[in-house]
């Protein structure tokens, strides 16, 4: 492991800050990053896919398939949130105490039997019919639609909007879609028109189910966009608080906890509130709202986003406390130092309210998805969580960057914000920042959260309009 990696046995806090460490040398960067991706490979095929996989395995027959699937969503977060607690714990615990290649060992070897337990149970599992691949059938309506796009509704070689006969649609596995009028473009790739003839190419005409599921996903974008806020936040905090802790006093009684376990407290405070998320919340909330889950997927989603802006406007209060407290203490230069008198666990009030949004936002957010989702592409649905994520952590990164270029000027000497000296940067300055960006971005979902409507809904709205055409329409004199 060590061939791997720079000599770090001289290499502190202060001497990474300095400059002073042995820098990696190019090809280690490469295997770091290439092992990096492989890894992000792996995670893309497992996020997107292992939730949907769960939530398969309920029948959608039974009475109680709401509340099941509700549960379900709770109890797989509460199950990533345990994986990151061992993470922050003893993982951190085997690296400190065995370095690097034994805590990556352990996680390797957990990998290992997790991916066992998994193939053993194969013959136990419910599975969904392979409908081909979905992003295929988007790109065969995108193309169908492209090649109509001068083609009227009103022309005189329109036939009708194409759908196959009988009961299901074409695509294994799903059902039929009714017509909605939203996005009347993408209707065009299922114009049917008289030259398509009797085996029309699919690249061509698309059915009505294609053109829907299309629909459908282009409707569930903005609310997983919403959401990417949130995770800005999060990837900021996991970087930033473990910077504010360093400069802390991070005892618990007799006990020093690493500064590196701090991030484990929002994974408590995640643990702490799905197990009694059913006992308090849906409880308390139903006799409010009258919902049987206590509140809609798009209503827990908000309620995520509003107690993420409580915590990150609460980190910049904190924050400015903290730096006004070093420079009055003397502390200004000697920024590694732990200041006594200071807690760190502060700290665990953002923790802990950042850990309440997560439960709500991306818990009510999977379910959304999965739930709303066309049926053939539920993976899809899922993966626009995941990819949310991923954004928030770019989007984190970008930000950070734009920062540091347009706060700081190594020339007149003016730190940035973000300055390596953490009592001489503006830390709170950001927090504020992604307040403001993140009281925008609740405003924005407001919108998209009123506008949307559920599936259910609009079945039971075509269902209505079906049944008023036949009682308009007019009764011929032979029927009589």
């Amino acid at each position: 492991m060590h061939i791997f990696m720079p000599n770090q046995d001289e290499c502190d806090q202060l001497s990474i800050l300095l400059g002073n460490c042995e820098p990696a040398k190019t090809w280690q960067m490469v295997y770091l990053y290439t092992v990096l991706y492989i890894t992000g490979f792996g995670a893309a095929g497992i996020r997107p896919c292992v939730s949907s996989f769960g939530a398969d395995q309920f029948d959608e027959r039974s009475k109680d398939y709401k509340t099941h699937l509700d549960r379900f969503f709770n109890f797989f977060y509460l199950s990533v949130t345990i994986g990151a607690i061992v993470a922050f714990t003893l993982v951190v615990y085997i690296q400190i105490k065995h370095g690097w290649g034994s805590a990556f060992g352990s996680l390797a070897i957990a990998m290992g039997i997790s991916n066992l337990l998994f193939f053993i149970g194969t013959p136990l599992y419910r599975h969904r019919l392979p409908g081909g691949s979905p992003l295929t059938r988007v790109a065969k309506v995108l193309v169908a639609a492209f090649r109509k796009r001068n083609v009227s509704f009103s022309s005189s070689e329109y036939i009708g909007l194409y759908e196959v006969p009988g009961k299901r649609s074409a695509i294994k596995g799903s059902g039929k879609i009714a017509h909605t009028d939203d996005f009347r473009y993408l209707d065009k790739a299922a114009l049917q028109l008289k030259e398509d003839g009797a085996n029309p190419s699919p690249w061509r005409l698309c059915t009505v189910t294609q053109v829907e599921e299309v629909k459908i996903l282009i409707k569930l974008i903005p609310i997983p966009a919403c959401t990417i806020m949130l995770n800005v936040i999060l990837t900021e905090f996991l970087t930033l608080s473990v910077q504010q802790a360093y400069t802390l006093n991070t005892h618990m009684g007799r006990l020093k906890l690493p500064v590196t376990c701090m991030p484990v407290f929002p994974g408590l405070s995640i643990f702490l509130i799905l197990s009694l998320y059913y006992s308090t919340f849906v409880t308390m909330s139903r006799r409010i709202t009258g919902h049987p889950h206590g509140a809609s997927q798009l209503q827990r989603v908000g309620i995520g986003l509003a107690v993420s802006i409580l915590s990150v406007a609460w980190a910049g209060v904190f924050e400015r406390y903290r730096r006004n407290y070093a420079v009055e203490h003397g502390y200004e230069v000697s920024f590694l130092t732990p200041m006594p008198d200071l807690s760190a666990f502060w700290l665990l009030i953002q923790y802990c309210l950042i850990g309440i949004a997560e439960v709500f936002c991306i818990v009510g957010l999977l379910e959304f998805l999965y739930e709303e989702a066309p049926d053939a592409m539920k993976s899809i649905g899922s993966a626009y969580a995941a990819l949310a994520g991923g954004l928030g952590c770019f989007v984190a990164s970008i930000l950070n960057t734009i920062i540091k270029s347009t706060t700081g000027n190594a020339e007149k000497m003016q730190q940035s914000w973000l300055s390596q000296n953490i009592n001489t940067g503006k830390f709170d300055y950001l927090y504020w920042l992604l307040t403001v960006l993140s009281v925008i971005n609740f405003c924005v979902y407001l919108y998209y959260a009123r506008k949307y409507k559920y599936r259910s809904e609009q079945r039971i709205e075509t269902t209505m309009t079906m049944m008023e055409n036949k009682q308009n329409t007019p009764i011929s004199m032979e029927a009589k």
